[in-house]
């Protein structure tokens, strides 16, 4: 049994258009072409476009479901692709929920007459560093900390941004007083640094894990040490540096105890 494109595109539920340019691009080609330069379809051709049409409405791109299909090992390859596929639709849902709880804040701000600033309300907590901490502490950790930081009122972030602005303007004031890392001074304003860091969710410090916590601060360090981003939080390359030393000798020294949620500062 054949059918020629009006036919197949009816039965199908699409256009005669869509069926000439999936032939066009090589994704369904026509079984044949006869002399009166119609297209003819059998039923492999029909079995194809069914699998075009249920890929295509997962919202896999023509190009990559032409991939899965021509795979020596289709299933398989069918298979992992669906997986991929899911991931980035999940990764997408997950950043258009950040998304709709910021702007549900906001709008809630407007309508109780408060003027929520820009930077606060339709930003996550760390959105700027999104890919740097999926990649070093993965998508759970990234989600954990956005999603505690929409939960909180606008006084409270407010209060709690003023809070860590202090934090970073008290290392300024250290270095340039002229303390080494390893001063009783910074020893001790790195453990309030180490108990902001237990106070987001998505921390291993948060978590109570020794281990991962080390690591994290170690991770946060280097970042501080190298990214030009936060010698701007600092007020200076050097009181960044400074900071990021003087973690290093509280890891060093065992200040870096496990924290729990208990131990965040007041």
């Amino acid at each position: 049994m054949e059918w020629t494109v009006n036919e197949l595109a009816e039965r199908a539920g699409i256009t005669d258009r869509t069926l000439r340019h999936y032939h066009r691009i090589g994704l369904l080609p026509p079984d044949r072409i006869g002399s009166n330069g119609y297209r003819y379809y059998g039923p492999a051709a029909v079995a194809r476009l069914q699998r075009i049409l249920l890929l295509r409405d997962t919202g896999m791109g023509l190009a990559e479901i032409a991939a899965v299909l021509d795979a020596p090992a289709q299933p398989t390859s069918e298979v992992a692709a669906l997986r991929s596929h899911l991931a980035q639709l999940t990764a997408e849902r997950d950043a258009v929920d950040r998304r709709i709880a910021a702007v549900e804040h906001t709008l809630t701000m407007r309508e109780q007459g408060l003027e929520p600033r820009m930077d606060v309300m339709l930003q996550g907590f760390n959105d700027d560093y999104e890919s740097e901490v999926v990649e070093r502490w993965g998508r759970d950790a990234f989600d954990a900390s956005n999603q505690w930081w929409h939960e909180k009122s606008l006084r409270a972030q407010r209060e709690w941004k003023q809070r860590t602005e202090a934090l970073v303007a008290r290392w300024r004031e250290l270095h340039e007083a002229g303390h080494e890392p390893d001063a009783p001074a910074a020893r001790e304003h790195a453990a309030v640094h180490l108990r902001w860091f237990a106070e987001i969710p998505g921390t291993p410090t948060h978590a109570g894990d020794a281990e991962n916590s080390r690591a994290m601060v170690l991770g946060m360090a280097d970042i501080y040490e190298s990214d030009p981003a936060f010698h701007v939080t600092f007020g200076t390359a050097a009181a960044a540096r400074f900071a990021a030393e003087a973690l290093r000798r509280a890891l060093d020294t065992g200040s870096a105890r496990s924290l729990s949620e208990d131990d965040a500062v007041d």
